[in-house]
């Protein structure tokens, strides 16, 4: 039997997309013939991956999984809403949030972590799902909360199944029932998707933008600058009731801030993180008529 080298691997990898194992795998299978193994790799789907990496993945699912004061959020994309109902595609991405756990919170490193009972990294075991689903998917990225001293509560909006959905919230907090408290703050976060913990926390540049375009908008209705300033402080302050979490009106409630809500419960909110599915990617449009007409035309 040839011998399967590094090199030969590689040129597999660069020729077919697949992934290491698969490519391994196939040069054993047709004693180091690359030609030979191309041709395995394509009865088995694995050579097409490489192909659909291009198309744009928007849709999929954000996973979520808590262990006590740990907690872990991923959210892996497909192209069709269609494969987010794929009980396959579902097993998939909540096991990745298992795993993520002990990722640190690094993509590349939940991609090099064995997939459990598979005999692949996790990387490779995309590949495969890619191949056999038929549509391009990515782990676009993961979070871990670490709730020193206390625990972890979160929520899963739109879910279709448990830990599931289109919109995961991590909520770290110290105290009794924090994780319980923890989970009506996740849903709070979930609708509302304030901007930070507490003014402390939100980003200067954010304020310095806001500012500006308050004192133009005082500027256009001809008021003095020293009225203007006294303007500016309490427009500014109700900015940062409306996308500050601690100082947001509690949804839950409707009357308080989320801050007296949590004094009440006996619990300090540390820390959130959110993840909507698909924010920021740019999504194709596309023209349903068009496309008929472009088949009817062909």
């Amino acid at each position: 039997m040839a011998a399967i080298t590094a090199a030969l691997v590689k040129e597999l990898r660069e020729t077919s997309g697949a992934g290491m194992m698969d490519c391994k795998k196939a040069l054993t299978e047709t004693d180091g013939d690359v030609t030979a193994a191309v041709d395995w790799l394509r009865t088995k789907g694995l050579a097409t991956a490489a192909k659909k990496s291009g198309r744009v993945a928007s849709e999929g699912l954000v996973g979520v999984a808590v262990d006590g004061a740990n907690g872990a959020m991923v959210e892996v994309n497909s192209e069709t809403d269609f494969v987010a109902r794929n009980e396959q595609f579902q097993g998939f991405v909540s096991t990745l949030a298992k795993l993520a756990l002990t990722s640190n919170g690094d993509v590349d490193a939940l991609n090099a972590m064995d997939y459990p009972d598979a005999g692949r990294t996790v990387a490779e075991e995309l590949t495969q799902m890619i191949a056999t689903i038929g549509e391009n998917m990515n782990i676009r990225r993961v979070h871990v909360a670490h709730a020193d001293g206390g625990e972890v509560g979160a929520y899963v909006h739109g879910a279709v199944a448990d830990g599931l959905g289109k919109i995961g919230v991590l909520v770290t907090g110290k105290g009794d029932g924090a994780a319980e408290f923890g989970k009506q703050v996740a849903m709070h976060v979930a609708a509302t998707n304030p901007a930070s913990l507490s003014r402390d926390d939100l980003d200067p540049a954010i304020v310095e933008r806001e500012k500006e375009v308050l004192t133009e908008q005082a500027r256009e209705s001809g008021k003095p600058d020293n009225i203007i300033e006294k303007m500016i402080v309490g427009r500014i302050n109700k900015f940062y009731g409306e996308v500050c979490l601690l100082e947001q009106v509690f949804v839950i409630d409707g009357e308080n801030k989320v801050s007296k809500a949590a004094q009440a419960a006996g619990v300090e909110v540390t820390g959130f993180t959110r993840f909507g599915l698909g924010e920021g990617i740019e999504k194709v449009e596309e023209d349903f008529a068009a496309e008929v007409a472009a088949v009817a035309n062909a």
